[in-house]
């Protein structure tokens, strides 16, 4: 018989990954992997079982195709009419990678309050410093 989680059981724990070198895709899909917990063996999936995770170096991460800083556009809009504004991937990039990321993980996540809960345990930073060492430490 499976065994259900409950929320008081669950353990999180601290991960940390490092951009620098690594494909963007692929490195937010083992994010996603991990936010929600796929990678625990009592994984539950209406429960939020995943780890926090803190990506580091952000700004230094690989990205396929030639023209993407250029051609790749990110859309908002208010809700009023001509209130649609429109960002280029790498002005994103260089300005904020934080929302980047987040934009481009909140897809991979599920559309309910549970995915933004997962969305709230992610951490990004454009460098290789952090403030949460003590977490980590702690952990080991």
């Amino acid at each position: 018989m499976t065994k259900v989680m409950k929320p008081s059981e669950i353990k999180r724990e601290w991960v940390v990954l490092d951009a620098e070198g690594k494909c963007f895709g692929r490195l937010l899909t083992q994010a996603a992997i991990i936010l929600r917990g796929k990678n625990k063996a009592y994984y539950t999936p209406n429960v939020d079982c995943g780890d926090y995770v803190i990506i580091i170096n952000a700004s230094k991460a690989t990205f396929t195709g030639a023209n993407k800083a250029e051609d790749k556009l990110y859309h908002r809009h208010s809700g009023y009419f001509g209130s649609t504004k429109s960002e280029k991937f790498g002005d994103l990039l260089s300005k904020n990678p934080t929302k980047l990321y987040k934009l481009a993980l909140r897809g991979m996540l599920p559309k309910t309050t549970l995915g933004k809960a997962m969305l709230k345990k992610l951490k990004v930073y454009a460098g290789s410093e952090h403030p949460h060492t003590a977490q980590i430490a702690r952990k080991g």
